[in-house]
């Protein structure tokens, strides 16, 4: 008896079916802030299911019986983030094709499938039953009223007692989120808010920084987070509930921060996991910021650097590696720095595309990939070889990268100076990188100085001293590079003229990729310095804002390469 008990218990889901607080009815639904597209009804009535970057049509087959293209699209799917879309086109025909979706998925995959009861899918899953439930129950009938709330109980009880497994850092957070607006949402689950409520606050102080970054370093998942907290805090207004402190204190800092990484044409700078920035969710966390106030200039805490110069806007990485168990998504780029001018990016990192992420990420995670010094072609960071381990941790962490990152500014006499230096390639190369950015006010002259010092009485010879300097430029950028070899014309989309020159070394102008448009991977073109450490440990570069220049005037653009299509 006691064996066949034990058998009975083994299945994930049965172990928490029973013993818990009894809910029959929902009470309030909270906001869904995410933007929606109602053309998109049509196509999901019809059986045709885009999700990230590919098609599965079903051919009056349920979605959940078809073999998933991709784990990304499985995940789209099984999470029901696509639920906004029928809401939005809201129709009897919507509703009814909502609720027979969700009726297939409860027979079919309810009672257990790996993907589908992961902690991430599964927070997003009860998020979005409960945001568009109102519309979902709209005309339902008893019985499927029945069966959706047993459903919704059955995920939120296997939640709360799985909540430890979820990954560190923004999935464990979602998974707390969840389980709160569950507690606010579902009758007879109001005694689960205490305790739940003060996990999430204990979560939220350890992974929001005094300066509002995130524990990752990622800008993109502030956005996430406050696109959940914002309709959280509404949630326990509307249950006459004053919001716990820790959430507005949140949600205050981080404010600031969305400003802080956005450059003047909207989109986020391309760091340590950022792929292309979501402007609709953005623009909507924005609307709730009542103070409006300038960005900052520095983040110490998140490890960021911010200069606003006039027309000209730069931002830096000057902070170490993130904690190893929230790393898997971090970047070895240390001292890049992105520009733009007005509305147009011209100095960028090659970021993340929105699909495919998993074919790129360890390309885009690459010192090479930013810009900023590769040392003998290694990345600045060592990340996870590890098959075994990468399992265990849900990706690939970084084990060991800068420990010692220096940072000094200065604002006088019409310019700002900013020095950083870090000893990521100290410990295999002997080497310490020190940059220095000096950018005048009125943000049309960038000077620029990167130095190569031994971190002990030499560099080590014995594997190299070799050093790039990459400057990758956004697609709209044209790059020609001057007959002379030491310096190159960016023509922006507007015409605008802008001019890179060194003092002495040769540029060249490479291929490069832009992994972050919000089109896909796009083709670009890269800045390159090459050099030896030691024959030349100092590095002097410029970027100058050209005056239009005077009908009839000509510009040396000779030896513009050729890039194959």
């Amino acid at each position: 008896m006691r064996s066949l008990a034990g058998g009975v218990g083994s299945h994930p889901l049965t172990r928490w079916r029973y013993g818990s607080a009894k809910t029959d009815r929902l009470v309030i639904a909270p906001q869904d802030l995410r933007t929606a597209d109602a053309t998109r009804a049509a196509e999901i009535y019809a059986g045709r299911f885009a999700f990230a970057g590919k098609v599965v049509i079903c051919d009056r087959r349920s979605p959940f019986e078809m073999t998933p293209p991709s784990e990304e699209w499985a995940s789209a799917l099984l999470s029901f983030v696509w639920l906004r879309h029928l809401r939005a086109a809201d129709s009897a025909i919507t509703r009814a094709n909502a609720r027979s979706l969700i009726d297939e998925w409860i027979n079919i995959q309810g009672s257990w499938h790996p993907l589908a009861w992961q902690p991430e899918v599964l927070s997003r899953r009860i998020i979005c039953w409960l945001c568009h439930s109102p519309f979902i129950l709209q005309d339902a009938d008893a019985r499927f009223y029945r069966r959706f709330i047993r459903s919704l109980q059955r995920q939120v009880r296997f939640l709360r007692h799985t909540v430890n497994d979820s990954r560190n850092g923004l999935p464990r957070l979602q998974a707390l989120i969840a389980l709160t607006y569950s507690a606010l949402c579902l009758n007879g689950l109001s005694g689960q808010l205490r305790p739940i409520a003060r996990r999430l606050i204990d979560e939220l102080r350890a992974q929001v920084l005094p300066d509002g970054g995130h524990l990752s370093r990622n800008p993109g998942t502030l956005i996430e987070i406050v696109i959940d907290l914002l309709p959280l805090r509404q949630l326990f207004s509307a249950r006459n509930l004053q919001p716990p402190q820790a959430i507005n204190n949140a949600i205050d800092r981080m404010m600031p921060m969305l400003r802080f990484f956005r450059h003047p044409d909207g989109n986020f700078a391309q760091f340590n996991g950022m792929g292309p920035t979501p402007v609709d969710l953005l623009a909507t966390a924005l609307a709730y910021d009542d103070a409006r106030g300038a960005p900052l200039s520095n983040a110490p805490y998140s490890g960021y650097q911010r200069i606003d110069a006039d027309a000209t806007v730069i931002l830096m990485d000057t902070g170490k590696p993130p904690p190893v168990a929230l790393s898997t998504e971090a970047h070895a780029g240390c001292l890049s720095f992105e520009m733009s001018f007005r509305q147009h990016r011209i100095v960028v990192n090659c970021g993340l595309p929105a699909m495919n992420r998993e074919n790129w990420r360890q390309v885009a995670r690459a010192t090479a990939a930013h810009s900023t010094v590769t040392f003998n072609d290694t990345s600045s960071c060592r990340f996870l070889e590890s098959k075994s381990l990468r399992r265990l941790l849900g990706g690939t962490p970084i084990v060991s990268g800068p420990r010692q990152v220096g940072i000094e500014r200065h604002d006088n006499d019409g310019v700002t100076t900013l020095t950083a230096s870090h000893d990521g390639y100290a410990a295999e190369f002997g080497a310490v990188h020190t940059r220095t950015l000096k950018v005048s006010d009125d943000g049309r002259s960038i000077d620029g100085e990167d130095v190569f010092t031994p971190s002990h009485k030499k560099f080590d010879l014995k594997k190299g001293d070799e050093y790039a300097i990459r400057f990758h430029l956004h697609p709209s950028v044209k790059a020609n590079r001057l007959s002379e070899g030491r310096g190159v014309i960016l023509l922006l989309p507007d015409k605008e003229v802008w001019t890179f020159a060194t003092f002495g070394e040769r540029v060249d102008v490479e291929e490069s990729v832009y992994l972050a448009g919000s089109d896909g991977p796009r083709r670009a073109v890269q800045i390159v310095i090459y050099g030896h450490a030691r024959q030349a440990a100092k590095v002097r570069w410029s970027f100058r804002h050209t005056p239009p220049a005077t009908p009839g005037a000509r510009i040396d653009r000779a030896e513009e390469p050729e890039l194959p299509l």
